[in-house]
């Protein structure tokens, strides 16, 4: 192969700077939200980082620093932590579906006999979630932490109890509040309840604008 053949071939396989520049900040934008992703996947299934290590076999140290990004994510690590809480391994990737603006809904969570489906795809910030409530007579138990919720009523009845105030929304009603206001809601004990949940942790409200009353209906 002459000299020139060689400098030719180099030219044609040569990789452009710039691309692998951009291929690498995104695979580290991507990289960089896995471990928030764990911690919320986690806290979510009411786990412990004990209780995954137990699942998994990875110790509790290397978990933590997984879920607060001192430790890159690999598919020796994910594997097990993804058949431990049942989810895809996409799901804890969170690779986005390009191009696609459609929300694929995730396996549900059942945490404390309420069914959860996530609706948002990237950790932090609002959380949306639809839940079913099954029908079932529970002695409210209210409770606080940080952040700010809002709910709205698909169908059934949803009992809130906040702070002194104890009501019942029904289809197609309401409710936003802090959450360090003490709160419960659940089923009234007269049927399941469908409903959406958003919820930020940070304390973010949710803007909602209302559909202005025509002249003549009630207040």
């Amino acid at each position: 192969m002459s000299e020139s053949d060689k400098h030719q071939g180099h030219k044609e396989t040569a990789a452009d700077p710039g691309a692998e520049t951009g291929a690498e900040t995104d695979t580290d934008g991507v990289l960089a939200e896995v471990g928030p992703r764990l911690r919320r996947i986690r806290k979510e299934r009411g786990a412990t980082l004990a209780g995954l290590s137990s699942a998994t076999g990875i110790s509790v140290s290397t978990l933590s620093r997984l879920e607060s990004g001192l430790r890159k994510p690999s598919l020796e690590l994910l594997l097990p932590i993804a058949r431990a809480h049942q989810v895809p391994l996409d799901e804890l990737v969170g690779a986005p579906q390009v191009g696609d603006p459609r929300i694929r809904v995730a396996k549900p969570i059942v945490m404390h006999g309420r069914t959860h489906w996530p609706l948002t795809r990237q950790p932090g910030g609002l959380q949306a979630y639809k839940v079913l409530e099954p029908q079932r007579k529970l002695e409210p138990e209210p409770r606080t932490h940080e952040g700010y919720e809002w709910l709205y009523v698909l169908s059934g009845r949803l009992r809130l109890v906040l702070g002194e105030h104890d009501v019942v929304l029904g289809a197609g009603e309401a409710a936003e509040f802090d959450t360090r206001v003490p709160h419960w809601f659940g089923s009234t004990g007269e049927g399941p309840v469908e409903f959406l949940s958003l919820f930020g942790r940070q304390g973010e409200r949710m803007h909602v604008r209302a559909r202005p009353k025509k002249r003549g209906e009630d207040d």
